[in-house]
């Protein structure tokens, strides 16, 4: 690992540890590098802005000052590059437009140097875009999801019949290469799994949900887990 990506990984590990704080001989063993080399790096991270605060003796070690905060978006090209890879091949996925926007941002207030790198990274990574649903429709789907508000789709089924429904939207779900919603549908008193594509209209209603939670949808597969990646 080169030290540049090292302090930003060092500057997330001191991130995620909060008060607790985090040894330097931890944070070595977690780089595969000296301490002293450790050492080196939260002083150069210490120069840089980041209020690093240090506790002697044993249980001390390294942390971020309360309220404190690193310097502006502490990424690698390599780590920005692979968010904008993994939004661009998936633009069909709920909320894909507000993390184009947040990518934006990000490389907007990268240093000049990494984002050119980031740049010049993100030319040698090409993806074959899924063809996306109505724009229209995503967008009442997804304030639905947010503001936890029942959705009115109209539907086609696998036969062809078409039906307006009611929906309490309780998750949003990808298998096989297709979007699904979730959801307790008001017509049929059932969770129900839409696919996105067959959806030929959504609109966001009034009415709030009524409370039906993800464990109501069963079990999911055993590859399966929730985006936040925890």
């Amino acid at each position: 690992m080169k030290r540049t990506e090292r302090l930003v990984a060092l500057s997330e590990m001191l991130r995620r540890s909060g008060n607790r704080g985090c040894s330097a001989e931890r944070m070595a063993r977690e780089f595969g590098v000296s301490v002293r080399t450790v050492k080196r790096d939260l002083d150069a991270l210490e120069n840089s802005g980041a209020p690093i605060w240090s506790r002697p003796g044993p249980g001390g070690g390294y942390g971020l000052a309360s309220g404190g905060s690193l310097p502006p978006v502490t990424l690698s090209p390599a780590q920005a590059v692979a968010l904008m890879a993994a939004v661009s091949a998936a633009s069909d996925a709920p909320y894909a437009d507000l993390a184009s926007a947040g990518i934006r941002k990000i490389m907007d207030v990268l240093d000049p140097r990494t984002r050119a790198r980031a740049d010049e990274l993100a030319s040698r990574v090409w993806v074959n875009t899924p063809p996306a649903s109505s724009r229209a429709i995503r967008s009442a789907l997804e304030e639905a999801m947010a503001e936890q508000r029942v959705a009115r789709i109209r539907y086609t089924a696998k036969d062809g019949a078409m039906t307006t429904r009611d929906v309490e939207p309780v998750l949003f779900a990808s298998t096989n290469g297709q979007w699904h919603l979730v959801g307790w549908c008001r017509l049929r008193n059932a969770m129900r799994w839409f696919t996105v594509s067959r959806i030929e209209r959504a609109s966001v209603t009034a009415m709030a949900c009524t409370g039906h939670t993800v464990e109501e949808v069963g079990q999911p597969p055993a590859n399966a887990r929730p985006v936040h990646g925890r």
